[in-house]
């Protein structure tokens, strides 16, 4: 192998580099320098599966603690039961509706039909909550 200092005489076709490996790269058409590739490979590889590990480790950590992660909803059960005692009077606005209730027309009828009715999304919510 050459000197990571200067360049290597032989070609570039003849090396493999990464990214890390850019200003030394190493020559796989030697014994060493396949046994010194396996090695980088496959400490990249356990590297990878302890950030993995880490990382499930965790997130089970923070779900013990009841901290679930994304994005908060914006239809609560709460606001859901209003939506559908309002939603039942002919004389609601839905634009006012989902102003007051902070949400838009498109999360209104994800929830719950026109007349009040409670669609699938609408159901999850109030099981979950």
């Amino acid at each position: 192998m050459g000197s990571c200092a200067a360049p290597s005489a032989k070609g570039d076709d003849k090396f493999i580099t990464t990214d890390y490996l850019q200003q030394c790269p190493i020559d796989t058409t030697t014994a060493a320098g396949k046994l010194v590739f396996g090695i980088f490979a496959a400490l990249a590889e356990f590297e990878r599966e302890l950030i993995a590990e880490r990382t499930t480790a965790g997130l089970a950590s923070a779900r013990a603690r009841g901290r679930n992660g994304g994005r908060p909803y914006k239809m609560t059960p709460v606001k859901l039961r209003l939506a559908m005692a309002s939603m039942g009077q002919s004389e609601t606005k839905v634009s006012t509706l989902c102003q007051e209730l902070g949400i838009t027309r498109q999360t209104l009828y994800r929830h719950i039909s026109p007349v009040g009715q409670l669609r699938a999304d609408g159901i999850k919510l109030l099981n979950r909550g």
